[in-house]
């Protein structure tokens, strides 16, 4: 295996990149417009995926890639806003190596349950691979119906998975739950006050999934190599669902904080000073000296805490394929709690 890895920055790219290097003996390939942040046996290309000439160019050497793992995403202010350059993203990634390899097996895209219409309101739960896509715009919808027809006639195959909310660690990357509620928390505790969830009353009882970062990064293995997962799509999450009105009192103990409940405040907003506080802490406390503005995207959090539905995608499919690993998603939040610990991130 020879494995590319576009979005190699990214929370599920880095660590898609890690558990490849952690578990098998494949020469890898990290494409992103930064250069990674840590020691990595992957060679590495650094170019800016929206110029279509400089893609071609970067890319179009890889002539012995077998698998090719999409991880990238652009952000933008609106949704509609989104298409045209995540689009034009995926695009700029699966045609020059597609073209200039060979050896190419395997094709994967990372969607999300957005496809489903989890960012609207209230959907049918738990989704399925089978529901259709809600009314577009979406760069999913988009994103898989050209690889779809791409791929026709191809050598190579494709696998599409669908995460909820996935966690694990990484820098500027958007959709980092797990580091924005430890930093949350560990500010809270340094000005003293209680833990409380800062979502909304109701998004504190209602039903919710995540998605470890390390299982996808396996689901993503198991996805790309098994016979039964090709040219299909799997929702993939940690396989439980949990309550934040459950959960927020867990975070409390591990913290050694008194919980009190629902305050809904606007994190964005009221993270929006805290930067001072957070270099001080770094200081004091002998933190790593990330910049606070790259550690977390507090609209994200604020979005993940306020949903007033049920957020639930059925992952009987990718059992059936398979793929069995599942995970205790509490469980989980403390286990990177600690790891953040250990990583000099937070106190």
């Amino acid at each position: 295996m020879k494995a590319a890895i576009v979005g190699a920055l990214g929370v599920i790219g880095r660590n898609l990149l890690h558990y490849l290097e952690r578990h098998t003996d494949a020469a890898l390939v990290g494409i992103s417009r930064r250069r990674p942040d840590f020691a990595t046996r992957a060679e590495w290309i650094a170019v800016d995926l929206l110029d279509r000439a400089a893609a071609e160019a970067a890319l179009s050497r890889l002539e012995d890639v077998t698998h090719l793992f999409y991880c990238g995403f652009v952000p933008a202010s609106t949704w509609a806003g989104h298409t045209a350059p995540n689009l034009a993203l995926l695009v700029h990634s699966v045609e020059p190596i597609a073209r200039a390899s060979t050896r190419l097996r395997h094709v994967q895209l990372i969607e999300g349950t957005k496809i489903y219409g989890s960012h609207l309101g209230p959907f049918r739960t738990p989704a399925k691979e089978t529901d259709p896509p809600h009314m577009p715009p979406n760069f999913y919808f988009e994103q898989e119906r050209w690889l779809r027809r791409f791929a026709e006639g191809k050598p190579w195959r494709f696998s599409i998975l669908r995460p909820q909310t996935v966690c694990g660690f990484s820098l500027r990357s958007p959709m980092n739950l797990a580091v924005g509620l430890a930093v949350y928390i560990a500010i809270s505790k340094e000005l003293g006050l209680p833990l409380r969830f800062p979502g909304t009353p109701l998004a504190h009882e209602k039903l919710y999934q995540v998605t470890d970062a390390e299982l996808l990064a396996e689901a993503m293995l198991w996805a790309a190599t098994s016979e039964a997962a090709q040219n299909r799509v799997f929702n993939v999450t940690n396989t439980d669902y949990f309550r934040w009105c459950y959960a927020f009192p867990e975070f409390a103990r591990f913290f050694g904080m008194d919980y009190a409940g629902v305050q809904t405040i606007p994190l964005a907003e009221f993270m929006a000073d805290k930067e001072p506080l957070w270099r001080d802490m770094q200081q004091r406390y002998g933190l790593l000296p990330h910049p606070f503005e790259e550690l977390v995207s507090w609209p994200f959090v604020d979005y993940c805490l306020s949903r007033d539905y049920d957020v639930m995608s059925c992952t009987l499919a990718i059992r059936q394929a398979g793929f069995h690993r599942c995970l205790d998603s509490i469980d989980m939040f403390l286990r990177l709690f600690r790891r953040f610990r250990e990583m000099r991130l937070i106190p």
